[in-house]
């Protein structure tokens, strides 16, 4: 009798082929030989470049215009189809502080955006009286649809408000609107200031001492945003905002017009208080805090003045030493109309 503990296990024991072994077929030596050349990426049509040569070739098929092929195959860069955002966008103002002081100030509103389900304070109840004072549209939304409104890295605390864009006057139109009136003009341009804050600061000094408006330029620098719409406190509602395309050479156009140019400079030659022609058409330009103005706009200014201060104070804030300036220039003006009137 045999001992069943003793038994193979199936199929521990691989039994033997009969019959003819058959070969690799060659595939061993083409391994050692090496991979063929890999198709190029526009020869695979499974390839988003191959796809796209497809695509070309049917367009041209179609009696479309003939696209080459390397644009065809050229890998889309990733702002492909996006367009550059420009100064003028809609923005939004987020927070209920900031959206209760932007209404404050009258600042242009297109849509008031609430959480549904909002908590209720004096904020949220003042802001739903001003909105609807103001007749602006107020919408119900969900959390998320307002993450995504406000931009999920602000806190918007279930209010936003949508700010239109700004349109800005030309300079030249702006000039020539204060000439037909009659009016002496007073200008402001900013040149390299790109902090929204000190814009609107500027802004409300222009309404406060006689200003007529304010030029920034196209290119690095600020422009009106909701951040410099509730800086100026509601003074942008009444003092246009022109923007040039280059600042240079609306420099020396407004000096073809008869308007003296000031360079606002604490190297400048002239200081504040002996400055003579202020009753004149002035046009007041205010650099950065900290590179001061540029070089082509020093050289086109009549004249480049700085504002006499304590040794122990580097400089002043671009919007403070405008408000100084404005500040002397009215004074001067006035001093100048009551001499006439005697």
């Amino acid at each position: 009798m045999k001992n069943p503990g003793n038994k193979p296990r199936a199929g521990a024991v691989r039994k033997a082929r009969k019959g003819p072994q058959v070969g690799s077929g060659g595939q061993g030596r083409q391994a050692l030989e090496g991979k063929k050349p890999t198709p190029k990426a526009v020869d695979r049509p499974y390839h988003p470049a191959g796809k796209r040569k497809a695509a070309a070739v049917r367009f041209e098929a179609s009696g479309g215009r003939k696209k080459p092929v390397a644009d065809a195959t050229a890998r889309p860069t990733r702002s492909a189809g996006r367009s550059p955002k420009t100064s003028d966008e809609s923005e939004m103002v987020t927070g209920r502080n900031s959206v209760l002081e932007a209404l404050r100030a009258k600042i242009p509103v297109t849509t008031l955006y609430m959480a549904s389900r909002i908590e209720f304070d004096d904020r949220v109840k003042e802001i739903l009286s001003i909105a609807n004072g103001r007749g602006i549209p107020v919408l119900e939304v969900m959390r998320p649809e307002l993450d995504r409104l406000a931009g999920f890295d602000s806190v918007h605390q279930g209010v936003a408000l949508k700010v239109p864009p700004y349109e800005y006057a030309h300079p030249m139109e702006l000039l020539e609107k204060l000439i037909s009136r009659g009016q002496v003009p007073l200008l402001v341009a900013l040149d390299g200031i790109t902090d929204p804050r000190n814009l609107g600061a500027i802004i409300r000094s222009v309404a406060a001492f006689g200003g007529h408006g304010v030029i920034v330029p196209q290119r690095r620098s600020v422009g009106l945003t909701a951040s410099a719409w509730k800086t100026s406190a509601g003074a942008a509602a009444r003092t246009p905002v022109a923007m040039a395309s280059n600042l240079t050479q609306t420099i020396k156009a407004y000096k073809e017009r008869g308007v003296f140019v000031l360079g606002l400079d604490g190297a400048g030659e002239v200081s504040l208080p002996d400055l003579q022609l202020a009753k004149e058409p002035v046009l007041v330009v205010v650099g950065s805090e900290g590179k001061g103005l540029s070089r082509l706009v020093t050289e086109n200014c009549d004249a480049v003045v700085s504002i006499p201060i304590q040794a122990t104070t580097e400089s002043l804030n671009a919007g403070i030493a405008a408000s100084v300036t404005l500040y002397e220039i009215s004074r001067l003006r006035a001093a100048a109309k009551n001499a006439g009137k005697k």
